[in-house]
């Protein structure tokens, strides 16, 4: 027997069995290996196997092109659910360890719909699903908007139907967005200590999504960036990081609670597990300028605001996309969080400006805002509240 429920964290459907051997056969099947069955097998034991859960990530699409790039995961669930406060040391713990632990699903049937168009792919190794779908249907004004689409899972688990469809959005940009916004996640927005490992495993370890603090007046300052000079903008985001798709949850509710900008997020793809806990947001960074890369080719029209910091390439990154698009890039703020050599600053400032693009190294949000408005990019009247809002943080 089969009950549809409603996932806390992000109010996706989720197949409840009252025959766990069902469930246990499903994830075997799926996944090949002796040690793989096993770990199945124990975790059904121990009352620790979750039930086969969709995750439509956001998607991002295009007037011009047409198409929108969709991104979703099959993963088991891990009965995780939203925090309510301070939770303690000991429930955020766990919490981390379940986002490590959950197994992705390789080999299971996805259908998207996107209006009246479907696709269906296969999800890779590590569980993650992607499509390029058309957008049709799409008459009257290019303004900036998200759509809906639905992902559903195909594969029969046990002998009753479980087919259900799961909402996700798009965001298309449209002609009232003034640029784009690419803004790293980990020391840029969000107080991480990415360069000192032991530091970054106790914040992760033993804080959540309500207790993990921005730095001061950055949401305020990225709130002005999306409303644009005209304060009437309708300017997109896109959050860039090196962490993991497995922390799509903490980092939605962070962004979402301290009120940033609604944007799509471009996470690291990995095979889950708890050995990769301890090198969470480390390791080769080159996705970003991949990704970067695709953005702008899919808006081409759109120029952006790079936003970082220096403790991981960020500075390189975007000084390699800078000599790529040099004329679509309105400025580089870059977060210092570490020291780094004046003579490395200089030279990459020096060759930015010969580009006529504008890089900014800053220890704070006003100093970045300052300059924002000094070009254009937010209005004036927002520095007042960027300024106030980085006291009371």
């Amino acid at each position: 027997m089969y009950l549809f429920t409603v996932n806390n964290i992000n109010s996706v459907p989720k197949i409840v069995m009252t025959d766990n051997n069902e469930m246990t056969d499903y994830f075997e099947r799926k996944n090949k290996g002796f040690l793989k069955k096993q770990k199945f097998r124990l975790k059904n034991k121990l009352g620790w196997l979750g039930v086969p859960q969709v995750i439509p990530y956001r998607g991002f699409g295009s007037y011009a092109s047409g198409e929108a790039t969709i991104t979703g995961a099959l993963y088991e669930d891990k009965g995780l659910e939203k925090p309510e406060g301070k939770n303690s040391s000991r429930e955020n713990i766990l919490a981390m360890l379940k986002r490590y632990s959950g197994d992705q699903i390789p080999g299971a049937r996805i259908k998207i719909h996107l209006g009246n168009e479907h696709k269906q792919r296969l999800t890779e190794e590590n569980g993650i699903f992607k499509a390029t779908m058309p957008l049709n249907e799409m008459n009257g004004e290019r303004k900036t908007k998200w759509i809906p689409y639905q992902a559903e899972l195909l594969d029969q688990i046990g002998p009753e139907a479980n087919n259900f469809r799961v909402p996700g959005e798009i965001l298309i940009p449209g002609n009232n967005a003034s640029f784009g916004v690419i803004s790293d996640i980990d020391d840029t927005i969000m107080i991480s200590h990415s360069t000192q490992t032991l530091r970054k495993l106790r914040l992760m370890l033993t804080h959540n999504s309500r207790t993990r603090k921005p730095f001061p007046g950055v949401e305020a300052f990225y709130r002005a960036l999306h409303q644009g000079a005209d304060e009437n903008s309708n300017n997109p985001f896109f959050y860039l990081s090196s962490s993991e798709w497995n922390l799509y949850d903490l980092i939605d509710d962070f962004c979402a609670y301290n009120q940033f900008p609604k944007g799509v997020y471009l996470l690291r793809e990995i095979n889950p597990g708890l050995l990769n806990l301890w090198k969470q947001g480390g390791g080769n960074h080159e996705h970003k300028f991949d990704k970067i890369i695709k953005l702008f080719k899919t808006y081409p029209n759109l120029s952006f605001v790079l936003v970082g910091d220096n403790g991981q390439h960020d500075p390189e990154i975007y000084a390699r996309v800078a000599r790529i698009f040099p004329r679509r890039i309105k400025a580089i703020y870059i977060r210092t969080v570490r020291k780094k050599k004046d003579r490395h600053i200089k030279k990459l400032i020096a060759e930015m400006e010969e580009l006529n693009v504008q890089m900014v190294f800053t220890p704070d949000t006003i100093n970045a805002a300052q300059h924002a408005q000094s070009i254009n990019l937010i209005a004036e009247s927002a520095v007042k509240a960027i300024i106030e809002n980085s006291f009371t943080d």
